[in-house]
């Protein structure tokens, strides 16, 4: 068939019979109404191959004794399917679970038969005779956004928002890629073996994370005040004196709206901490200068030459439609003809100079709008977004690892916090945590009032307590929502609705004091697993090494001779007590 989106409806069940076990009866409905038979069966039979039996266009028969294989998969951003594969090496029609129920299948064949998880393949399962001597295999890992023989991934590219939340409820027969045969060399390779050459298409699934201790109580933490004091922490030269306790006030109660424009373009590391009013005046010099050759660059490209310049003239497309949709409701950015409009579009465009391989992604302009209505100056938001975009960059990659390591990162967190949320949403066909995607692709400015925004990158820039910070605000939102989501009538569609109608909702103050009292409480455990240490930042390879003083000494001198490269991203601060 077509690779046209298509779903009979059905269910499947077990039935054990006298002295025979049979999986049988998958009935599904197409639109005709015609009721089509679908069985899988358990029969223990000899050693040659038994047929997969169809008694309709989509139904089929199997014993279990003759099940080679089970494929657990999703498509990107949708739903959980099943491929199951006969000894035969027959792959069967694959198996959607559209309100969940995959975990539960999973469960019932563990009673009959041994599900064991390929060592080079973390979403396929090997099926062998039930030994009641072996121990059950876990079978709980998932496969994050799934990509085979779909384009639900690079669509992301040129539309993320329309993509995310219209990608969720698709479910489509994209499934050729999604089983290898039993005679595929794959199956035969084991992971010691030195020749096996690393699968390209291979993404990291996700770990089922159990603390096994208590977490312990969680600290009540409290919001400071702004910080206000600038100038006692400035010496008659101008340098800072102390940087980090800087970041630590601006954590804890962000900053002073009249001091933003200054102590923004240190924490984006448009200037250096350790450099005096005089070398600022140069590297601002500098950077002016820089800046308007990058802008002459595009500027100066005639109508035919643009013609010629697909990629160009694409950029600019992107640009002029979404600047025209970027916070319209505030008065820096509102009516016809607006300076700030054209502000907008002529930083982005020589971004796109700056930076032309990742040239212009939906999503930037997000990023940008902030930067100049604070700092109400061209050059200044210009260098301050190549230092945000060093933080954030590898958000807007064609190939999405991030973003998918980011949401692998997440569900990790929430499974150690709280494994009855996550094992509801997963439930529901929601584990992959996909209705997060806005979130961490553009640092929540949708979701956010556009004051609340300027607190919350402030905090965020600081890099306290640790870089994935984001994700405990994550987790501190969706902790927020438990209590409107265990225990409803959610489904897949209507947790995605739920979600999406927080926008402007949510409380900023207490969604930061939840975030920090979660990082607190982690911290604390003292057999925290790895996997979460390693999220938090807590456990480093013995390779790392520490910024020397030379190193730091430097930085000024750097930024006034760098003409290329992005602005340095903002330094980590201390450890966290």
């Amino acid at each position: 068939r077509s690779n046209q989106d298509t779903t009979i409806p059905g269910f499947i069940r077990i039935v054990e019979r006298v002295s025979k076990m049979s999986e049988s009866s998958l009935i599904q409905r197409g639109k005709s109404g015609n009721v089509v038979p679908k069985t899988v069966c358990t029969v223990k039979k000899d050693r040659e191959h038994v047929p997969v039996k169809a008694s309709g266009t989509w139904s089929f028969s199997l014993p279990l004794s003759e099940l080679y294989s089970l494929r657990r998969a999703r498509f990107s951003l949708g739903r959980n399917f099943l491929v199951l594969t006969s000894r035969g090496g027959h792959p069967l029609p694959p198996l959607h679970f559209h309100r969940g129920g995959t975990r539960e299948l999973l469960r019932a064949l563990n009673r009959y038969i041994i599900l064991d998880q390929s060592p080079v393949d973390g979403r396929l399962f090997l099926a062998y005779p039930h030994d009641s001597g072996a121990l059950s295999q876990s079978f709980d890992k998932l496969q994050l956004l799934d990509d085979g023989g779909s384009d639900l991934v690079s669509r992301f590219i040129q539309d993320p928002y329309a993509t995310t939340f219209g990608g969720f409820s698709k479910v489509t027969n994209f499934f050729r890629a999604a089983i290898r045969p039993p005679e595929s060399p794959i199956h035969l390779r084991t992971p010691h073996d030195p020749n096996m050459a690393p699968q390209s298409d291979e993404e990291p699934g996700f770990e089922l994370i159990t603390c096994g201790v208590e977490l312990g109580p969680r600290p009540e933490v409290t919001r400071g005040q702004p910080f206000d004091k600038w100038e006692e922490f400035l010496d008659p030269e101008g340098r800072v004196k102390n940087p980090e306790k800087i970041k630590e006030l601006v954590f804890r109660g962000g900053i002073m709206p009249s001091l933003r424009k200054d102590i923004w373009k240190f924490l984006l590391g448009f200037y250096p901490w350790n450099s005096t009013a005089k070398e600022r005046e140069d590297i601002l010099r500098v950077k002016t200068d820089e800046y308007f050759r990058m802008k002459v660059q595009w500027k100066s490209v005639s109508e035919e030459q643009e013609m010629r310049n697909s990629l160009l003239r694409g950029y600019r497309s992107l640009i002029e439609r979404d600047v025209n949709r970027t916070d319209r409701h505030n008065t820096f950015f509102s009516g016809n003809d607006n300076p700030g409009l054209t502000l907008l579009h002529d930083v982005l465009m020589t971004y796109c100079m700056y930076n032309f391989d990742l040239g212009y992604v939906q999503g930037m302009s997000d990023l940008l709008s902030p930067l100049l209505f604070i700092t109400q100056n061209e050059v200044e938001s210009f260098w301050c977004l190549t230092g945000f975009m060093e933080l954030v960059h590898h958000n807007f990659e064609e190939s999405q690892e991030a973003m998918k390591q980011q949401l692998l990162q997440l569900s990790i967190l929430l499974k150690a916090l709280d494994p009855e949320l996550c094992d509801f949403l997963d439930s529901q066909d929601s584990g992959s945590l996909c209705f997060c995607f806005r979130w961490l692709l553009i640092w929540f400015k949708r979701e956010f009032p556009f004051e609340d925004i300027l607190t919350l990158w402030e905090v965020m820039w600081t890099r306290f307590p640790c870089d994935n910070f984001h994700l405990l605000i994550a987790c501190s939102i969706l902790e927020s929502q438990r209590g409107e989501l265990i225990g409803s009538d959610h489904d897949f569609n209507t947790i995605l609705k739920h979600i999406n109608e927080l926008t402007m909702r949510l409380d900023l103050q207490s969604i930061l004091c939840g975030a920090e009292a979660i990082y607190l409480q982690l911290v604390q455990c003292k057999e925290l697993p790895l996997k979460v240490q390693q999220v938090l930042g807590l456990y480093f390879s013995s390779s790392s090494e520490e910024d020397s003083p030379d190193s730091q000494a430097s930085e000024t001198q750097h930024h006034l001779g760098q003409r290329e490269g992005g602005a340095a991203a903002a330094a980590h601060g201390p450890a966290y007590p």
